[in-house]
């Protein structure tokens, strides 16, 4: 068969582009682009199936860059093979306004599936997608109609295989015997700190095939260019195990610096950009050039794959004759939308009804809406038990050969892999057919913390449920305690931190979660119970924050979330006995309750009266809504959840205590709601 010239000019016509784009940044990382673009070119013009003329068919093959350093690498194809990315756009890398960022984000460039930068995550995103594709199929696929039968290609390089988080999703990939996806490791033995034998040395391949991986190696991925198509060949044949293929690489193929790690995070020097045109055989005075006659090529391919959407449009009509009901499931989901009337089914509280942890609260939601919502699928960091995050009738998400579950199975036993599983969630919600929901501890969603940001950067709709949410867990101590989480994470842009006082607002923060198409929601929950309150309703909470407890002329406002509600409202109790009214505000969402128009904001914070804030957490953040702050600026104790919060008087009376001093400490003084700021007319 071989490679013709027409081949060698549109790898060449890659990786000069990746030179020029890095050279008129004075930014970026040419070197890996340089080395990758033979792999790039083999995968994209050979064997993906696209249609940059809708980068949305459900049915495309998925690409992960997981070393998104080497981002002018996809870039560059996704213009050469007609996607809305202009030689303008090529042109303004790494510039402010541009579509063409550092790293790749899914939100601002066509074509890019997934947020990858910080090493690692992408390869964990490739996993979900991987999953979400053999999900997908397992409910979808009929005989006769192979609806969903896409691949996942994913390069990473070094920096990617030494992250652990990748192989924590490696390691679930392999247990999942997941065929569909390809991972191609750039072996280039290069990372910023220069020569990777400084400090990694470990044989990866024997590494993934213990993890359960089929693992293949190309010793010159510089000029065999045969031997990589063999090897993605061999990897699609291989259906029950995904494959990784070890590819030697030369990091900046064809510059000086070659093989060094000076090409790998700077620019070439100008110098050296005309030497490599020279000789790919490019004019060294010119930039940015692509020869019409790879446009062509390229233009070709992204016409087979626009008729290959065709086609699968006309298969998709045709099983709306034979499968109504699934067609009307399956065109539902890629908009986006929930089922009609889904909310019905959320449990609504009365005050008489018993006491109950938000964690088991969380499990009612899910009871009820698993059947009307089908897209949700759940699991855990291996605390089903604790999460309470499993249907009771759910079926595990398994090889079926396992006799423990099966590919239509809507439950994934992520085992202790916290950030891995949160990478995962971010890499379902990017395939456009499912919704995840995963558990594990509030504490441990720092363990996940990396990949919770990028769920948020990049506008996907997860949702963390994170139990045994404060010191109320109790016996287990100040390692498992969290106190400054709460604070990290609200301080997270496009993140909703849910922290429900009762099942009215344990309902209300799975509506909004479900329905924020483009933001991550984080639900911090109890372990120990709570009693439903008298003034809370899904509604109020929906606002982020609303009075639980009115009382006009009061002389403080007390402001809290979650398991220290119910408390302040019987401090107001107490401190009625003695004289001093009180309002209690509950503020499940932060980030809700900022959304809402300032008239709104005022009615519930309002001027001329002092405002305390209770929370059995840092109070770092609540210096937006409260004159004073009660909290733990300290770790926890470990003992009974009782005595832990006697011990820190988050009690009726140690709130009470600190209510009367804020009465008396702004008592005569013109008080003004903290909602009042200078920077509120131009935000």
């Amino acid at each position: 068969m071989g490679y013709s010239d027409l081949d060698k000019l549109a790898v060449n016509t890659i990786r000069v582009l990746a030179v020029d784009a890095t050279f008129k940044a004075n930014s970026g990382h040419p070197g890996a682009p340089m080395g990758m673009a033979p792999v790039a070119h083999i995968l994209f013009n050979k064997f993906m199936n696209f249609n940059p003329k809708n980068p949305d068919w459900v049915n495309r093959d998925r690409f992960v860059l997981s070393n998104g350093h080497g981002c002018m690498l996809q870039y560059a194809l996704l213009h050469l093979f007609g996607y809305a990315i202009s030689m303008d756009d090529l042109k303004s890398f790494r510039q402010v306004g541009s579509i063409t960022p550092g790293h790749p984000e899914s939100h601002d460039t066509p074509g890019v599936e997934v947020t990858t930068g910080p090493l690692g995550q992408g390869f964990a995103n490739s996993v979900g997608l991987a999953i979400a594709q053999a999900h997908t199929a397992a409910v979808f696929n009929k005989p006769g109609y192979d609806l969903i039968n896409n691949y996942t290609y994913c390069f990473f390089g070094d920096g990617c295989a030494m992250e652990g988080i990748a192989s924590e999703a490696a390691s679930l990939a392999g247990h999942l015997k997941l065929g569909n996806l390809i991972a191609i490791y750039d072996d280039n033995g290069i990372s910023i700190d220069g020569d990777t034998k400084c400090a990694f040395t470990e044989d990866v391949s024997k590494r993934f095939e213990a993890y359960g991986w089929h693992t293949l190696e190309v010793k010159d991925g510089d000029n065999d260019w045969q031997a990589i198509e063999d090897a993605i060949k061999k990897a699609r044949e291989v259906t029950d195990k995904p494959t990784m293929i070890k590819l030697r690489t030369t990091i900046g193929f064809g510059s000086k610096q070659q093989g060094t790690g000076g090409v790998h995070g700077s620019p070439l020097k100008e110098d050296d950009c005309k030497n490599v045109k020279k000789i790919f055989g490019f004019d060294p005075e010119q930039s940015f050039v692509v020869p019409q006659q790879v446009y062509d090529m390229y233009h070709k391919k992204a016409a087979e794959g626009a008729a290959m959407e065709q086609e699968w449009n006309q298969l998709f009509q045709k099983y709306a004759s034979e499968y109504k009901a699934e067609h009307a499931d399956l065109a539902r989901r890629l908009t986006g939308k929930l089922p009609e009337g889904w909310e019905k089914s959320l449990p609504t509280y009365k005050p008489s009804d018993s006491a109950v942890a938000s964690r088991k609260l969380s499990e009612a939601v899910l009871e009820k809406i698993h059947s009307v919502v089908p897209e949700l699928l759940s699991g855990s960091a291996d605390l089903t038990g604790s999460n309470n995050t499993r249907w009771k009738n759910a079926v595990d998400f398994q090889p079926p050969e396992y006799g423990i579950g099966d590919r239509s199975g809507r439950y994934i036993r992520y085992g202790v892999r916290e950030h891995a599983m949160a990478a995962v969630m971010n890499g379902l919600a990017a395939y456009g057919t499912v919704i995840p929901a995963s558990g594990t501890f509030l504490n441990f969603v720092s363990y996940a913390a990396g990949a919770v940001r990028l769920s948020a950067l990049s506008h996907v709709r997860v949702i963390h449920v994170a139990t045994h949410d404060s010191i109320g867990l109790g016996e287990d101590g100040p390692t498992h305690q969290p106190i400054e989480t709460l604070s990290h994470f609200r301080a997270l842009p496009n993140c909703m931190v849910w922290r429900p006082a009762d099942g009215n607002e344990t309902s209300a923060a799975y509506y909004s979660a479900l329905t924020a198409k483009h933001t991550p929601s984080i639900l911090a929950l109890t372990r120990q119970n709570l009693p439903q309150l008298e003034g809370s309703s899904i509604e109020g909470a929906l606002k982020g924050a609303y009075p639980v407890l009115e009382a006009s002329n009061a002389a403080l406002t007390l402001i809290s979330t979650g398991s220290e509600v119910n408390i302040c409202v019987d401090a107001a109790t107490f401190l009625k006995k003695h004289g001093l009214t009180v309002r209690v505000v509950s503020v499940p969402c932060f980030e809700v309750f900022d959304s809402q128009d300032k008239a709104y904001k005022l009615k519930v914070l309002p001027d001329n009266v002092p405002i305390l804030s209770v929370e059995a957490a840092s109070t770092m953040g609540w210096e937006r809504y409260a004159h004073e702050q009660f909290g733990l600026n300290r770790f926890g104790a470990s003992g009974a959840y009782k005595d832990i919060y006697k011990k820190f008087e988050f009690t009726p009376e140690g709130i009470s205590k600190r209510a009367l001093a804020t009465v008396d400490f702004y008592k005569g003084q013109p008080v003004r709601s903290p909602i009042n700021r200078a920077f509120q007319q131009i935000l």
